[in-house]
């Protein structure tokens, strides 16, 4: 039997060129492709599947809290998370809610083979090119940087889970001008230009 896999992702040339790079692979065949969270349950309550690539950044709900769900409901379904990043929030918050392991999209037909084949044993994969992303943390101490509130440690984290504004706003019943507002508050204090930087001092200097 061929290895079914599932594809949730809201970028049809992602999708295109996946179905395409597992269409080169023997024994693994395409269950299928949806675009949103809302779509991916009841998918996978109707069909049979064995491994699931997910996209961390869908338009409905993130794709590490899709994870969480996913492998709460179906525990013996592997997941592959995918995404262009490859930060240590990601990886690790990916794998604290049930994925086998991480793809960054750009991954050879040949990496996606070795990843689905790994997981499908139990182990967990982890790409040579996200290395970097594990490696330990910077030892600068926390006393050096600027301090930051609670409720600016909690965007932050969301933030980084790849939540937009409207969707920390609902989360934390605060208006989505106020999200805004701390959030050019987080670039200021921590002296970034944008959200990618952001995230990536965040990781860099342990406040997430």
């Amino acid at each position: 039997m061929p290895v079914r896999v599932f594809i949730v992702d809201d970028h049809p040339v992602v999708v295109a060129g996946l179905q395409s790079l597992l269409g080169q692979l023997p024994d693994i065949e395409v269950a299928g492709a949806v675009s949103s969270a809302f779509d991916a349950i009841p998918f996978l309550q109707a069909n049979e599947v064995d491994v699931i690539l997910l996209d961390i950044n869908l338009p409905d709900i993130s794709g590490i809290e899709l994870c969480k769900r996913i492998h709460k409901e179906f525990p013996s379904l592997k997941i592959l998370g995918i995404s262009t990043f490859s930060e240590r929030s990601y990886i690790s918050r990916m794998i604290e809610n049930g994925a086998s392991g991480y793809l960054i999209k750009s991954a050879s037909a040949q990496e996606i083979a070795e990843a689905i084949n790994t997981v499908l044993k139990g182990k967990m994969y982890v790409s040579v090119s996200m290395e970097h992303a594990l490696r330990p943390l910077s030892s600068k101490p926390l006393d050096s940087l600027p301090p930051l509130t609670k409720r600016e440690k909690e965007i932050l984290h969301h933030i980084a889970e790849g939540l937009t504004n409207n969707q920390i706003a609902e989360k934390l019943f605060i208006s989505p001008l106020t999200v805004d507002s701390h959030r050019k508050n987080l670039l200021t204090k921590l002296n970034v230009n944008n959200t990618a930087s952001l995230v990536r001092f965040a990781v860099e200097h342990g406040l997430i």
